[in-house]
């Protein structure tokens, strides 16, 4: 080949290196290829805050600083950091040890299905993204502007990752055995005289508490209705749920759960298919262990129920000493709805969807109490709901002799 050629084939290479380089995009590609420039940009930040920043802070609001940074460089308008701080006080932290732990669970998990959304989404952005969703009473829209990708992807991320918590529910809430129940045990009351008596006298102690709490639902109408004019936190006031969810739960004196079931509101029979499993299988309930839980429940030989009348002093006693212990769970359900706002009306017009939500937070709910970052919330006592059904001999022999009991070891000391 003489030179002239090689001339020209270079020539040749040079003007189809720069065609390809220099012809104009589609608005798909051209679409494409900016989310995925904001996509590497945001995950190359939050990797570098995660690892500089190991003590507690808000990973989100360190985020936004510096999208909010980079985006006044551009000259543009970004999103309020200071509405994000003030997020920071009220709903409290959402830490770099926190999402790190979730995304090992769900990275160690033997789901391996990968989760939807964009491919170059990294994992503890996905975590991070569905924390805020699950944390504010905010819409798919004003996170999309947050995160800067779109609604709809958005939206496909977060139950996507709804779906992968779910999974674990097995693990996370999963019912005490062995060493493990033996230490959630708790005494029923300190009025019942010392521990090596109990046994003998048939004196329970208490592995956990059951109740009760409804997650109210707004059905969609129709695609109108998906993003109405009017500001969600606005609508969210205003407007009355279409449906609820029935969470029935039983959590140990940590406050963590060891039970959770999710029903449509139509499912009346409060706690009757655990107490039926419990009946079949005593052998799951620790040696002298039982449940407490309110009026509404049956009084059953793993179950003890409150006196529907208390017209003697005993009853009284016996009835104040069960509130106690029910108000470990009525703290629980308001520590997770602190947490996990978006429980307190979920927007979501499918059951299915909405339980996934649900489950989500009640998974996530035991992570935060395993990881001690526990949000205080207002105590949220359950609705009174007091029909008891069929009771046995028995297990109302068993309640007035620890009834009994309390009120003679009363009696002795104000003696």
């Amino acid at each position: 080949m003489d030179v002239g050629e090689s001339v020209l084939s270079a020539g040749r290479a040079v003007l189809e290196l720069v065609e390809r380089e220099w012809q104009p995009l589609s608005a798909s590609e051209l679409e494409q290829r900016l989310d995925q420039a904001v996509e590497d940009i945001l995950e190359a930040d939050l990797t570098a805050k995660l690892d500089t920043h190991p003590a507690p802070t808000t990973v989100y609001v360190q985020l936004l600083q510096s999208q909010a940074k980079a985006e006044s460089h551009a000259g543009t308008t970004g999103p309020c950091v200071e509405e994000a701080a003030g997020y920071q006080g009220h709903q409290g932290q959402l830490s770099s040890a926190a999402v790190k732990y979730i995304s090992d669970l769900l990275q160690s998990s033997k789901s391996r299905a990968r989760m939807a959304g964009r491919a170059r989404l990294s994992l503890s952005q996905t975590v991070l993204l569905s924390l805020s969703l699950l944390s504010e009473r905010v819409s798919y829209r004003s996170v999309s502007r947050r995160f800067q990708l779109e609604k709809g992807n958005i939206h496909r991320i977060f139950f996507s990752f709804c779906e992968r918590i779910g999974t674990l529910k097995e693990t996370q809430i999963g019912w005490p055995v062995g060493r493990e129940a033996e230490d959630a045990l708790f005494p029923f009351s300190t009025l019942l005289g010392k521990d090596d008596q109990k046994e003998e006298q048939g004196i329970p102690r208490v592995l956990g508490v059951l109740g009760h709490t409804r997650i109210p639902i707004r059905l969609h109408q129709g695609k109108h209705d998906v993003e109405s004019a009017v500001p969600e936190t606005k609508r969210l006031k205003e407007t009355r749920p279409d449906s609820w969810l029935n969470l029935e739960l039983v959590c140990t004196r940590s406050g963590k759960f060891i039970h959770c079931r999710i029903s449509q509101d139509t499912d009346l029979e409060r706690g009757r298919a655990l107490q039926d499993r419990l009946k079949q299988h005593p052998e799951v309930m620790p040696s002298g262990s039982c449940l407490v839980a309110r009026a509404g429940y049956r009084l059953t030989a793993q179950v003890l129920t409150p006196y529907l009348t208390s017209d003697e002093p005993k009853q009284e006693l016996f009835n104040k000493t069960l509130e106690e212990h029910c108000q470990i769970l009525d703290q629980a359900v308001g520590n997770l709805k602190a947490r996990f706002q978006r429980l307190r009306y979920l927007d979501i017009g499918n059951y299915e969807r909405a339980r996934a939500v649900v489950l989500t937070a009640c998974v996530l709910h035991n992570v935060f109490v395993d990881i001690g970052q526990v949000i205080q919330g207002d105590c949220e006592k359950e609705e009174a709901f007091t029909q008891e059904g069929e009771v046995d001999d028995e297990s109302m022999h068993r309640r007035d002799v620890i009834a009994n009991l309390m009120f003679a070891n009363v009696e002795s000391c104000n003696s």
